[in-house]
């Protein structure tokens, strides 16, 4: 029985079936960075004092300023408080204007903004003062919703395919991202984000499974990467949109409601072939095979296409496979803190775009602008050096650079964010990296359990890193070195891994690692150059026959 590769080399590695679909993958990852890093833009902080209003009862021909002078204490620099306010007395006003006011309080009665400030989260549910953590700690409900999604999407994907979680997924990206715009009350709010999260983390490592199984060894982390820098002009897109559009229920539906312009999909999306028949559906997955041939305009030969048997000897694969195997249980923990390392330095930097010290939405589409040649350079760089080393040396980078950042003053802003950006850079090209890299470690039958056991951490570093971002209240140094320790020691351990460059997919779970042939990836596509597939057939009876 002939490899699956050798299908995927006869209708073409990377035709044009395989582009179509990589673009279909590609276009929900425009709006992913609105769910993502968009919140940042709605709780940019804006002036604030306590609601004095009880003083206009005893008092109605007070002037703004004479209001605030009699009811808000003043900081040391001579400015109103922002978080407390005298507290009120039954005194009438000349009492009060005589004697004035001692005792304070926290805000009793809300917040005052300037009235010519759009709606956004902060004002809205007055996300400031006591209630300032909630923007962090809603952050981190965000990530455990991609938490869950990855022990949730992952492992069902394994069983039902990845072509239904995939539509799944955008479903409820679009209903519940348009539906935040429409929620009365910030708990209600976390909670859509939460489910908002999980969709998210559905369709990341859904585009993941479909890219990496449908095209050939050599086109994979460009297939990959394609997708990658589809999420990076996001990020742009982001930038600009919430510049324009200050009012944030209406920039949440900018950024969700796009995604049902994708309903064609339910026609047109494939289910992945090397799923279907690591399932035993051999008929389904022959049908797409042809039809992946006939758009690439390169028949597969009808006797290859007779070699297409389930695979009696591979079974199906569970999340204990990941643990029982030696080899498996290495690649999944080292893997693992890799992907943690990435998440922790990637959302430690992307939400942390405000305390900077320059303009948000400039930075925001440096951010985005740098992302995109950190994704062409990771297609050479895995090309010419391999997994293994682009993975650790990238990883080590980003660490280093956060770990520098903190020994800049406060009073740098420049140097701060132009590291910033630096390490945006090489943070970028860590996690693009380990997409690739993990969907070439694991073997088909545990492929998206063991990719969603790596998102899982992940998304925990994604819900740590707000709340590390807290502990800059103490000293402004600690969350950056947080940030930088653990790529440093995620970088070193991926140097135990091996090396994934040139091998064709592992479909079960017995292989230590993937076989590295040493005729290369395109020795079945270079066959085949007529179209009649004569010799194509030849050489694959004669590899079949060698390895029996």
């Amino acid at each position: 029985m002939t490899e699956f590769g050798d299908f995927i080399s006869a209708l073409g590695e990377f035709g044009l079936y395989q582009k179509l679909l990589v673009l279909f993958l590609s276009l929900p990852q425009l709006l992913i960075p609105f769910q993502m890093i968009g919140q940042v833009f709605m709780v940019v902080d804006v002036p604030h004092h306590c609601n004095t209003s009880w003083i206009r009862a005893i008092g109605p021909n007070l002037t703004e300023e004479e209001q605030l002078n009699l009811t808000l204490p003043r900081d040391a620099d001579g400015a109103y408080e922002q978080c407390s306010m005298y507290s009120p007395v039954d005194r009438d006003l000349i009492s009060i204007v005589a004697y004035g006011l001692n005792a304070t309080e926290k805000c009793s009665s809300g917040w005052v903004y300037p009235s010519a400030q759009p709606p956004s989260l902060l004002t809205e549910f007055d996300l400031v003062c006591d209630r300032k953590d909630l923007n962090d700690i809603s952050q981190s409900i965000y990530m455990l919703g991609l938490l869950l999604g990855a022990m949730i999407f992952g492992p069902l994907s394994d069983r039902i395919g990845r072509r239904p979680v995939f539509l799944i997924s955008n479903l409820l990206q679009g209903l519940f991202g348009v539906g935040i715009a429409f929620v009365p009350h910030f708990y209600v709010y976390m909670a859509f984000r939460c489910v908002v999260g999980a969709s998210v983390s559905g369709i990341l490592i859904m585009s993941l499974a479909l890219a990496a199984e449908w095209v050939g060894v050599s086109s994979r982390p460009k297939a990959v990467l394609i997708s990658h820098c589809f999420f990076s002009i996001g990020q742009m897109l982001l930038a600009g949109l919430s510049y324009g559009i200050r009012n944030w229920r209406l920039l949440e539906i900018a950024g969700s409601a796009p995604v049902f312009a994708l309903f064609f999909y339910i026609w047109v999306l494939p289910e992945s072939a090397r799923w279907l028949v690591t399932k035993g559906r051999i008929e389904e997955a022959k049908k797409v095979l042809q039809k992946a041939a006939s758009i690439n305009k390169r028949p597969i030969p009808p006797g290859l296409l007779e070699q297409l048997k389930p695979e009696t000897q591979t079974k199906s694969g569970s999340a204990l496979d990941l643990f029982r195997k030696k080899h498996l249980l290495k690649v999944t923990l080292i893997m693992s803190c890799a992907w943690f390392a990435d998440s922790l330095v990637y959302y430690g930097l992307s939400l942390n775009v405000t305390s900077f010290g320059l303009d948000i939405y400039l930075t925001q589409l440096a951010f985005g602008v740098v992302e995109l040649p950190a994704q062409f350079c990771c297609i050479f760089l895995l090309q010419w050096f391999g997994r293994k080393k682009t993975q650790a040396v990238v990883l080590l980078l980003s660490g280093l650079i956060c770990l520098t950042i903190t020994g800049i003053p406060e009073d740098q802003p420049v140097v701060t964010t132009v590291l910033a950006i630096i390490g945006k850079f090489t943070a970028t090209a860590s996690f693009s990296t380990s997409y690739v890299y993990s969907a070439e470690l694991f073997p088909t039958v545990v492929r998206q359990t063991g990719v969603g056991l790596c998102s899982m951490s992940a998304r925990v570093a994604g819900i740590m890193a707000p709340l590390i971002g807290l502990l800059g209240q103490y000293h402004h140094a600690i969350p950056m070195a947080i940030f930088g320790s653990a790529p440093v020691v995620g970088g070193l351990l991926c140097i135990l891994l091996p090396e994934t460059r040139d091998t064709d997919l592992a479909d079960d779970t017995g292989a230590a690692a993937p076989e590295q042939s040493s005729r290369g990836p395109e020795i079945l596509s270079k066959k085949d150059t007529t179209g009649d597939g004569a010799d194509l057939e030849k050489d694959v009876y004669k590899r079949s026959e060698s390895k029996l």
